[in-house]
């Protein structure tokens, strides 16, 4: 899968996550977080590397179950939404000023923190 398809399924599924359709949203919601705060585990995580591993692996099957439930036609209109979202201009003048501005921010922060180790 290319990285331009994944980006496109990941605004798709964003867009879905913000949908207007209570039920859509909603069922959405309740999925995703009724696991990532469910303090209930197949494997619990103080287990070495397999207490994460039933995350890394149950994660993604969630995902896609939620995908698998959202319906075709509402699933379609978010993926033609994500490919026009794709196709807008990006503003690399504006990418520069913030950078611009993060860096000029960074340096005198720097200059700070170097003052305070000093004593």
């Amino acid at each position: 899968m290319g990285a331009c398809r994944k980006k496109r399924r990941a605004r798709a599924l964003s867009g879905i996550a913000r949908s207007s359709r209570p039920m859509v949203r909603e069922g959405t919601r309740l999925l995703c977080a009724g696991y990532a705060f469910s303090p209930i585990d197949l494997i619990p995580d103080f287990v070495p590397v397999l207490g994460y591993l039933d995350d890394v692996v149950i994660v993604p099957l969630g995902v896609l179950a939620v995908v698998r439930l959202i319906p075709p036609r509402v699933m379609a209109e978010h993926r033609a939404q994500a490919a026009a979202m794709q196709e807008r201009p990006v503003s690399r003048t504006a990418a520069l000023v913030i950078a611009t501005l993060w860096a000029a921010c960074m340096v005198p922060a720097g200059w700070l923190f170097y003052r305070w180790l000093l004593g």
